[in-house]
């Protein structure tokens, strides 16, 4: 199987073309996941360990049925092929879509890429790190003396890795919303004068993620609302740059008010 090219701007290929293109891109994602697969079974005692961490020092999950170890491991197993081939599924979209920038803005647009991998690596890493290990315990503990409580497996490493990912996701708060700005769909002025809006939009989203319970709550929302401010301040930041630059009119820019 050849690999395939890195398609310049100029480049005028037809559509059969870029449908090829895009089908060699799908098979060396998918052999890199299924390589990667591999070696995360190989591993999936370690992942498993590295996940039970955050737990309570002596719980361990169970499982009720025969088929439910195996299913579990290999479930265990998926997530890390997944988070350890996405730098080259990342990069066969990028090389995908490269083509559609010029030239002069696909150095640009490799940042923001590398950018957003950062963060998203980033926000797993709190989500594995201050998450987890704060949430498990007062969920495990929450009226503990009512019941007998037992911490089935398929669940516990559903919702850990669903939060790790979707906490991941939303830190990538700062691209979306600079995306917008350099589209001229919102300005830094609009988004300081909407400053409660946003700080309730991102309420919303750390309530819609897995967990219930006020501490998970309060553990997502603080870094959320930190990377909403950030980003205006960003945005106010890029914005005088690509008005210089040209990229943006100069009437996006927020007016000095008068004395």
């Amino acid at each position: 199987m050849r690999l395939p090219r890195r398609v310049r701007h100029a480049d005028n290929l037809s559509f059969v073309e870029h449908l090829e293109e895009l089908r060699l891109r799908l098979i060396v994602s998918l052999v890199a996941v299924t390589v990667a697969l591999v070696v995360t079974y190989g591993f999936r005692k370690t992942l498993i360990d590295w996940l039970n961490r955050p737990l309570p020092e002596g719980t361990e999950p169970v499982t009720l049925s025969p088929v439910e170890p195996f299913m579990t491991s290999l479930t265990v197993a998926v997530y890390g092929a997944l988070a350890v081939s996405l730098p080259i599924l990342l990069w066969q979209l990028w090389s995908f879509l490269a083509p559609a920038f010029e030239e002069a803005s696909q150095a640009v647009v490799a940042r923001l890429v590398l950018a957003a991998s950062l963060l998203f690596a980033a926000g797993m890493a709190f989500a594995y790190w201050v998450v987890l290990p704060n949430a498990m315990p007062f969920l495990l503990g929450f009226d503990s003396e009512l019941y007998d409580i037992e911490l089935r497996a398929r669940e516990y490493y559903g919702f850990a890795a669903t939060t790790i990912f979707l906490v991941g996701l939303l830190f990538e708060l700062p691209i979306f919303i600079l995306g917008l700005v350099r589209l001229g769909i919102l300005t830094s002025a609009r988004l300081r004068s909407n400053r409660r809006i946003g700080y309730g939009v991102c309420i919303i989203a750390a309530v819609l993620l897995p967990g219930v319970d006020f501490v998970t709550m309060a553990l997502q929302i603080l870094p959320i609302v930190a990377l909403f401010e950030g980003s205006i301040w960003l945005a106010v930041l890029f914005e005088r740059r690509w008005a210089a630059a040209g990229v943006i009119s100069r009437d996006a820019l927020p007016r000095p008010t008068k004395p």
